[in-house]
């Protein structure tokens, strides 16, 4: 039940995404154009099928695919605070991005092949460089450590980022720069979507099939351990799967925040943390927050695009607050 509501919540905000805009379209001309009913040449039918219905397609598998990596970045760690974007991933995909944009890497095939690559690579050693650095002698995590750590990995690779733009002396870089760094998706093209699309349907297919593995690391690493799992091999195949998803969607959308923490929470909520059905779950709701935050970017200082990344900044800083609060409440409560 609750995978068919959020599959109707879905298809409603794609609908009035593809309807919404700079230029209202009636959402019965909408569904017209998508089924193919449109008698004669429709005004709309560009608009619909060649501008926002591929930026509403973006939107869903990137707002999914953050939302899964979330989740399983908090199984593997064991802390509700990992987030991608917390823990310096994306980060790392976007100033590999930058990167390559600046330096002019792979011109022709940056957007398919060069980018995507890059972006993976960063996203990878800015999580190997998190786990070190927040990893204790006895193999665990504390939140202050972690987040620390991914604070402090965000902050050297943004001043990274910003050296290679200051370096590179050309303004022409500005905003795509600022694209990478604040998120968005207004760059969908339908010819950008094969690859995404299919990293997150194989990424989320293969956590949904390790979820007993991932429900094993609630009980903790030595409960892990003496019910068979080899949590070192394990969770060092999984960070590199997880880096995978976020690198190819990171290239594609830039960085964009705090999905991968406000939406596993709220699908613990209805589901539960057991994670054959959570992941799923997770993926759905964030593909509809996504979508919904994207079509408020369009819309809220229309006919100003803002980026979707600042919108969910400000959704997500309050909720990360909130969790350090509660977090606190409880360990003062154990006190």
């Amino acid at each position: 039940m609750v995978i068919g509501a959020l599959v109707l919540a879905l298809g409603a905000a794609g609908i009035a995404a593809l309807a919404w805009g700079s230029v209202r379209i009636p959402p019965t001309d909408v569904v017209d154009i998508l089924t193919g009913q449109a008698q004669g040449p429709s005004p709309y039918r560009t608009i619909v099928l060649d501008v926002r219905l591929p930026r509403v397609l973006l939107g869903a598998a990137v707002g999914a695919g953050l939302a899964v990596v979330g989740t399983t970045l908090q199984a593997l760690v064991r802390n509700p605070l990992a987030d991608p974007f917390l823990l310096g991933v994306s980060s790392g995909a976007s100033a590999a991005a930058v990167s390559v944009i600046v330096l002019g890497l792979g011109a022709g095939m940056a957007t398919t092949v060069t980018i995507p690559a890059a972006s993976f690579a960063g996203a990878f050693l800015a999580l190997a460089v998190v786990y070190a650095l927040a990893r204790e002698p006895g193999g665990g995590f504390t939140t202050s450590r972690l987040i620390l750590a991914g604070v402090a990995v965000s902050y050297v690779l943004s001043a990274l980022t910003s050296l290679i733009l200051v370096v590179s002396a050309r303004a022409d870089h500005l905003k795509e720069v600022l694209y990478w760094t604040l998120g968005g998706l207004g760059s969908a093209r339908w010819d950008m979507l094969a690859l995404p699309l299919t990293v997150l349907a194989v990424g989320t297919a293969l956590l949904i099939a390790l979820a007993r593995p991932l429900d094993l690391l609630l009980v903790g690493e030595e409960g892990a351990t003496v019910l068979g799992l080899d949590t070192a091999r394990f969770r060092a195949g999984v960070f590199v799967l997880a880096s995978l998803v976020t690198g190819v969607l990171v290239a594609h959308s830039g960085a964009i925040g705090f999905v991968g923490l406000m939406v596993p929470h709220a699908a613990r909520m209805l589901v539960g943390a057991a994670h054959r059905a959570l992941l799923p779950v997770a993926a759905l709701m964030g593909a509809v927050f996504l979508v919904v935050a994207d079509l408020a970017a369009r819309t809220v200082a229309a006919p100003q695009d803002i980026p979707v990344g600042v919108l969910t900044a400000l959704t997500g800083g309050p909720f990360f607050l909130w969790l350090l609060r509660r977090g606190r409440a409880r360990e003062e409560a154990t006190a």
